[in-house]
């Protein structure tokens, strides 16, 4: 349901289209904005421009020049990729024209209770195990997610109300273009680095993800992973009360691991074997989702029953198949050297992994620790196959082949692997070498896997 907003009424730049693109489009329609749509793409096969148009929306296509920017706009909405190098976006701010993202406008037109998560990795499965508990909380009548998970904000706050809670993934890229955006509880689950290619230092991306917590005030929460110094030092820059959790340490209030079992305010909930999804990294998710479950007094018979059958999102540690004693997993949105890392933690059996992608210009020297050991098979491809050959030998991996692309690495991985290994993609790496999105990456994964499961039963 959309309340009354402060960017009612106002002149706004829309730039760059996709999913939130258009969906911010029409929600702020809806809120009387005069709106501008700008496109790179040509209009030929841009189906959400060519949907605008057929709505009335004034849309240019095939061009983000800085003389569509002037004076007279009170604000541009950029989609979140688009760099601040963009001429467009260095106009607008050289005119004092302020720049932000899709859930800006999103949170501020939506009287629905926000909780917002943020971190390097594992933010779509803590996001999605909040949600899936806050359908059990006594509080809400509905529990919706959106935002980096693939669905705009702007969409799912049209339909929820006073008496819903929006359980929202946000990035640094649309963390970065935020002002007043105002969650009640704000998660950050782990920072690393990441983005660095566009954030250019890790104190600009430490900046941007602190942004979810801004503007909370001591009536907010802000949970957030004890695991580090780091990060229990950024939570004093809350004004939010402070939830700890870790899998490291006993706590005195918020939840922990200790000794296998996991606790929530030294109550025990559950044994961490009852996670149904492998890995130490989902004992942290699972700790992340349990602090919030508890702020809006979910059960603990309805965290258990949620953490025992949630078998993980797509594309993140995702089970795909199994036959002739190879499990095939798919990581595709291991878009980064410490996702992977996890992922290799993952697992007690050895290891087959294809990897590779786009090259942002570091070196993959930190995975050697974790390929060592654990990896006995590796297949590369893309920008990124020397330097992931370079990191494979300096690990002693026995086994390493270089192909062209995934549809070649899936039998070559199957060719090199034994029985009883993992199969498993996990690039550390993004995928726009190759592919549009890490998603794509992962279908196509699924897809091979499919294929070469047919050919072997033939």
């Amino acid at each position: 349901m959309v309340k009354n907003s402060n960017y009612a009424n106002k002149k706004i730049l829309v730039l760059g289209l996709a999913k939130s693109g258009y969906a911010v489009a029409k929600l702020l329609k809806k809120i009387n904005c005069d709106i501008t749509v700008v496109d790179s793409n040509p209009l030929e096969g841009n189906e959400e421009a060519n949907a605008l148009i057929q709505e009335g929306f004034n849309v240019i296509t095939g061009s983000n020049d800085a003389k569509l920017i002037d004076g007279t706009y009170d604000f541009v909405v950029k989609n979140p990729g688009i760099p601040y190098e963009n001429e467009l976006i260095k106009r607008a701010i050289e005119l004092k024209v302020p720049v932000i993202t899709e859930p800006e406008i999103a949170y501020s037109c939506s009287d629905a209770t926000m909780v917002a998560v943020t971190g390097s990795n594992g933010k779509t499965t803590v996001t999605t195990l909040i949600q899936l508990m806050l359908d059990h909380s006594p509080q809400f009548k509905n529990s919706y997610y959106a935002g980096n998970i693939g669905i705009p904000i702007s969409d799912v706050i049209q339909k929820a109300t006073a008496d819903d809670v929006v359980v929202t993934e946000l990035s640094s890229f649309q963390l970065e273009g935020t002002i007043d955006l105002h969650p009640e509880v704000a998660v950050l689950n782990n920072i690393y680095s990441a983005h660095l290619d566009f954030h250019k230092t890790r104190e600009n991306y430490i900046n941007a993800k602190m942004n979810i917590t801004q503007n909370q005030t001591a009536d907010d929460y802000f949970v957030v992973n004890w695991n580090t110094s780091e990060w229990r030092n950024l939570s004093k820059r809350s004004s939010a009360q402070v939830i700890p959790f870790s899998d490291q340490q006993e706590l005195g209030f918020g939840a922990y691991l200790s000794d296998g079992n996991i606790y929530y305010n030294r109550h025990l909930i559950m044994n961490e074997d009852e996670i149904k999804v492998p890995g130490e990294h989902n004992v942290q998710n699972a700790l992340a989702a349990i602090d919030v479950a508890k702020i809006f007094g979910v059960s603990d018979g309805d965290i258990i029953e949620v953490l025992s059958q949630f078998s993980g999102v797509k594309h993140r540690i995702q089970y795909v198949d199994k036959f002739e004693d190879r499990i095939f997993y798919n990581d595709s949105k291991a878009t980064n050297i410490e996702a992977t890392t996890v992922a290799l933690h993952a697992f007690k059996q050895p290891i087959t992994l294809i990897a590779g992608g786009l090259d942002r210009g570091n070196t993959f020297d930190e995975l050697v620790p974790s390929l060592k050991g654990s990896v006995h098979s590796i297949v590369v491809y893309g920008e990124t196959a020397s330097k992931m050959i370079d990191a494979a030998e300096k690990a002693e991996i026995g086994n390493i082949v270089e192909v062209q692309n995934l549809s070649e690495a899936v039998p070559e991985a199957f060719k090199q692997s034994s029985a009883g290994d993992v199969v498993l993609l996990s690039p550390a790496a993004a995928s726009w070498d190759q592919f549009d999105t890490f998603e794509q990456r992962g279908d196509l994964f699924i897809e091979e896997v499919k294929k070469l499961k047919g050919s072997k039963n033939d």
